[in-house]
């Protein structure tokens, strides 16, 4: 066969399988958009309500705040887990089940009786987005490795739109339903619930990648890879830890300052959407920017500063200015698909991105558990807002550094084996 021939068949040879990796690709698309729209509804749908869940369970300040620590231990504890887990059962299979444990933990714990049962259904529910949390850039970066930024993008949009919307439409359904907060809690497992179905033909055929194809990244080397050495996997890990207290500042809390300060329990939970719905456009267009970029640390200063200008309005004028601050906040959350996109970065491989994502965000959620529980303990002892306020700007600063070192060119891989 003249090397013509053997062109023209190795060209033809592909035309027979794209339908069905078509319909398998589609597959993966619609199941990391269901996905990503679940990861949030969770935790601020119970923002929206805080007010009336603590009253109807009989919470402190501090236990609120304990509560709204609660997504960041159980990312941390969890999400360690999920490369381990995705090895042995593959990528597919875990973040089908952390679906099922979402809806699980959403349609229980409004009903599960007292502080202690709706902690650990919240749990439950937590669990199934720490391991999917994780999960996520391994399966773009494995079926979309020439689309990180684009795809991270559209998952991050679709997180964003999920975490807004919950924010946004749970106080007008719960009024809907009779004020009742069981009820306005409880809706959110129908939209789990059907982030399932897309992954349960994947699990039955594990598939993590669109087609077979030779070991470029084998095992052996991702389990040689000593993550630890890497200045830049732990700049990541903090930095992911600092933009996740932010977030769960924002998400427990902000729905609060606002009605403390004057505004309507259904304003308070519009401007918490606002916030969150500035994740959807700039999600999609943060990553797409940051995948063209060498070097990420001028994106990381930019959001850092509409971080610091947001705390100073909530500071000076909460109820003045409180859109403005929305939307600055709004901005400065973009940190999160910033940081998606550099996991996807700061890796040659998919194993390597499986092992940076597992160490970035479970490190990262770690060090983001005590300030939600601070912020709940500074309110209630000091009476006011000030404190807690002055404690999210102090910590952007080092944010904004870390972020910088993060976003330096380089990889995780070059940086262990030195």
């Amino acid at each position: 066969m003249s090397s013509t021939e053997r062109g023209t068949t190795a060209q033809a040879e592909p035309r027979k399988a794209p339908p069905a990796r078509a319909w398998t690709t589609r597959l993966v698309v619609a199941g990391i958009v269901l996905s990503a729209l679940n990861l949030r509804p969770a935790i601020t749908s119970l923002g929206a309500l805080l007010e009336e869940v603590r009253d109807g369970l009989g919470m402190s300040g501090g236990v609120a705040g304990l509560l709204t620590s609660v997504p960041p231990l159980c990312f941390a504890v969890f999400g360690v887990t999920a490369a381990r887990l995705a090895r042995r059962f593959g990528p597919a299979a875990v973040v089908c089940a952390g679906m099922a444990a979402i809806t699980a933990g959403l349609l229980i714990r409004p009903y599960a009786g007292g502080t202690a049962g709706f902690l650990v259904f919240s749990a439950l529910a937590l669990m199934g987005i720490a391991v999917s949390n994780v999960l996520m850039p391994v399966i773009v970066k494995r079926w979309f490795p020439d689309r990180v930024g684009p795809m991270t993008g559209l998952y991050s949009m679709a997180l964003a739109l999920g975490t807004s919307a919950a924010a946004a439409v749970t106080v007008p359904v719960t009024g809907a339903l009779g004020g009742d907060w069981h009820a306005g809690l409880v809706v959110w497992a129908g939209l789990a619930a059907a982030a399932v179905l897309p992954w349960l033909p994947l699990v039955r055929e594990r598939g993590t990648a669109p087609a077979p194809e030779p070991a470029r990244e084998p095992e052996p080397a991702a389990t040689r890879l000593r993550i630890t050495r890497s200045r830049t996997a732990w700049a990541l890990a903090v930095f992911f830890g600092l933009q996740a207290t932010a977030a769960y500042i924002t998400m427990g809390w902000m729905a609060q300052i606002f009605r403390d300060a004057g505004v309507a329990a259904g304003t308070a939970g519009l401007l918490l959407a606002v916030t969150m719905v500035m994740g959807v456009p700039l999600a999609f267009v943060i990553p797409r920017i940051a995948a063209r970029l060498p070097h990420q640390g001028p994106i990381v200063l930019v959001l850092g500063l509409c971080g610091l200008a947001g705390y100073a309005g909530l500071y000076l004028a909460p109820a003045g200015g409180a859109w403005a601050w929305a939307i600055l906040l709004g901005v400065s959350n973009c940190a999160f698909p910033l940081a998606l996109t550099m996991v996807g970065m700061r890796a040659r491989t998919g194993p390597g991105v499986a092992q940076l994502s597992a160490f970035a965000q479970s490190t990262g959620y770690l060090i983001s558990v005590p300030g939600p529980l601070l912020v709940g303990v500074l309110y209630q002892h000091s009476g006011g807002w000030g404190l807690p306020i002055a404690l999210m700007a102090a910590l952007m600063v080092p944010q904004m550094a870390v972020g910088v070192l993060a976003g330096r060119d380089r990889t995780v891989e070059d940086e262990a084996a030195r």
